[in-house]
C-alpha cells in the first residue's frame, strides 16, 4: 500500500518524456533500476511504488512482481519528469546561471526556486515549511493564520509597509476644511473608495470601526467570530493577502484549529496532513535518524543490560562458544576454496543445537 513519507526516485530510462509519470521507492532504485538513468524527488506522501506497474511496458518488479496496474492514490506533477518550480525547469539547471536554492512547498510538495516565490525567503535557519504562492491561494484559511504564526510575521503593519501601501485614517472635520482651501476644489469618493468603506465596516455594530484601507492587492477578509474556533476568532480581524509564498517556524500546524467545521474544510481541500506534526519532512529525518542509531547499537550489549550478573555470565560463554566453533566450521571451507551453502548453515547450526544439548543433559543440579 501507500507509504506515509518515503524518498522517492523517477527513471527516465524506463519512462522517458512523453510517457506516463511513475515513481520508485528507493530500495527498488537500487534492486531492479541500479544501471539506469535516475532522479531524485526527495520525498512524497502518501505514494506506493510503480515499479513493474502498467506504466512500465518491459520491466518486472524483483522485489514483489505482483503489482496492481495503477496506482489510483498516487499524485504526480512536473516533477516526475525531471522539471521544478513554476519556471518549469530542470535541477541542477546548466543554463541558470543564477546560484539559488531550492525550497519544497509543503502542500503541493514541488520544488521552487527561492527567487520564484514572490517573497524574500529568510534564513534558512528561521523557518522551517514553506506554502508555496498556488497552495496559498488554494488554502485560503492560512491567511489568517499567516498574521500570528509566518515568518516573519504577516502583520497588516509589516505587509503594508512593505507593498508601500499607507493606511488611510479619515481626517477630522479641520483636516478636510484645510485640505479644500489648498484644492479649491471639494474631494470626491471614487466607487473603489466606497466599496473598501463597506468591507471595512465591522461585523457587528457594537465592534469598533475599521479604519478604510487602500489595498490594490489585498483582500479584506471578516467573518463573525465563533466560539471554540479558532479560525474564525482569526478571520474576525482583517485579514491581509499577498501573492506571494508564506514561510512557517517548525511548530505552527499544532496551533490550526481542530474544530469539526474545519476538520471537514481541510477533507475538502484535501490537506488533512497539515494537522499532522510526523508528516513533515522533518519528523521523517528525524525518525530516519533515529532508525540509525538504533541499527548502530549492538544488540548483544543491549541484551546483556537487560540481565543479571549470572546471566550475562553465560551468556557470554555460550556467545563465545558459538563464535569459535563458526570460525572453525568456516574456516575448513576457506582452506577448501570451497562455497559456503545455505545447507552447510543449516547443518552447523543443527550440530551445535545438538551439542547444546547432550551437554545440558549431562548437568544433574541438587537442592537441598
Amino acid at each position: 500500500g501507500a507509504v506515509k513519507r518515503q524518498a522517492l526516485y523517477a527513471c527516465s530510462t524506463c519512462t522517458p518524456p512523453g510517457g506516463e509519470p511513475a515513481g520508485i521507492c528507493l530500495a527498488c532504485s537500487y534492486e531492479c533500476h541500479g544501471t539506469h538513468r535516475l532522479f531524485e524527488l526527495y520525498t512524497k506522501r502518501n505514494f506506493r511504488c510503480d515499479c513493474g506497474n502498467s506504466k512500465f511496458k518491459n520491466l518486472q518488479c524483483k522485489l514483489l512482481p505482483e503489482k496492481v496496474k495503477v496506482n489510483s492514490g498516487n499524485k504526480y506533477n512536473d516533477n516526475f519528469y525531471g522539471l521544478y518550480c513554476t519556471c518549469k525547469r530542470p535541477y541542477p539547471d546548466p543554463e541558470d546561471e543564477i546560484p539559488d536554492e531550492m525550497i519544497q512547498c509543503i502542500v503541493c510538495e514541488d520544488w521552487f526556486h527561492g527567487r520564484h516565490l514572490g517573497a524574500v525567503p529568510p534564513e534558512s535557519g528561521d523557518f522551517h515549511e514553506m506554502v508555496c504562492q498556488a497552495c496559498m491561494n488554494h488554502c485560503h484559511f492560512l491567511w489568517a493564520y499567516a498574521a500570528q504564526l509566518a515568518v516573519p510575521a504577516l502583520t497588516k503593519l509589516n505587509s503594508l509597509e512593505d507593498e508601500g501601501i499607507v493606511l488611510k485614517v479619515e481626517e477630522s472635520e479641520e483636516e478636510k476644511k484645510e485640505m479644500k482651501k489648498e484644492s479649491g476644489v471639494e474631494p470626491q469618493e471614487t466607487k473603489e473608495d466606497k466599496q473598501m468603506e463597506q468591507l471595512s465596516e465591522p461585523s457587528t455594530s457594537s465592534g469598533p470601526a475599521c479604519p478604510e484601507v487602500r489595498w490594490p492587492s489585498a483582500v479584506l477578509c471578516i467573518s463573525r467570530e465563533v466560539p471554540g474556533c479558532k479560525l474564525k476568532e482569526l478571520q474576525s480581524k482583517p485579514v491581509l493577502r499577498k501573492d506571494s509564498a508564506t514561510f512557517w517556524p517548525s511548530n505552527w500546524r499544532s496551533k490550526l484549529c481542530t474544530c469539526e467545521d474545519c476538520l471537514k474544510m481541510y477533507s475538502e481541500l484535501e490537506v488533512q496532513f497539515l494537522t499532522d506534526e510526523c508528516d513533515t519532512v522533518l519528523a521523517y529525518e528525524n525518525k530516519g535518524t533515529s532508525d540509525q542509531e538504533t541499527e548502530r547499537r549492538d544488540p548483544l550489549m543491549d541484551t546483556l543490560n537487560s540481565m543479571n550478573r549470572v546471566q550475562q555470565v553465560e551468556l557470554i560463554c555460550e556467545y563465545n562458544d558459538l563464535k569459535t566453533e563458526l570460525t572453525d566450521y568456516l574456516r575448513r571451507f576457506a582452506d577448501e576454496g570451497t562455497v559456503v551453502k545455505r545447507e552447510d548453515i543449516q547443518h552447523f547450526f543443527e550440530e551445535f543445537q545438538s551439542r547444546k544439548r547432550r551437554r545440558t543433559n549431562r548437568m544433574q543440579y541438587y537442592c537441598s
